[in-house]
């Protein structure tokens, strides 16, 4: 796997910069008399706000973080996310995701019509993909022309 920051900037290529969405991962250190690990964290800001949060939002899974987390799964989907030809990506099924990530990568995809998008995301669209596709109706809008 690469490093986070190669796969952060080619994603970061594929996004609308207007949407101002940004994908952060991290590890923070946990030490405990019984030895000590790394815990992972991946979240998204549309703006400042945090859209999604892994492990917060998925807390309620039958997982046993932070012994086992999915950080490494997470970046290999958006690592097939950003190998995926532009062509392909409205109509691939992208069966590993677990967190609903690619419905708002894909909401936010420059590459991608938000018309043809809209009807197209369904049943993957989340809360946080309805958010970014809500904040690209905005900024995709005709600006007002001044006199």
């Amino acid at each position: 796997m690469k490093r986070w920051s190669k796969l952060q900037e080619q994603i970061y290529n594929l996004l609308l910069p207007e949407l101002e969405l940004q994908i952060h991962c991290a590890a923070y250190p946990m030490r405990s008399q019984y030895g000590s690990t790394d815990l992972g964290r991946y979240w998204i800001t549309l703006g400042r706000e945090i859209i999604w949060d892994y492990p917060k939002d998925f807390a309620g899974a039958k997982r046993k973080y932070p012994y086992t987390t999915d950080i490494a799964a997470i970046s290999e989907l958006v690592r097939e996310y950003v190998d995926t030809p532009v062509e392909a990506l409205l109509r691939k099924r992208f069966d590993q995701d677990l967190w609903g990530l690619t419905a708002i990568l894909k909401a936010a995809d420059r590459r991608l019509g938000r018309e043809r998008l809209t009807l197209v995301l369904g049943d993957e669209e989340s809360e946080a993909a309805r958010r970014v596709l809500a904040r690209r109706a905005v900024t995709d809008a005709p600006q007002p022309q001044s006199s």
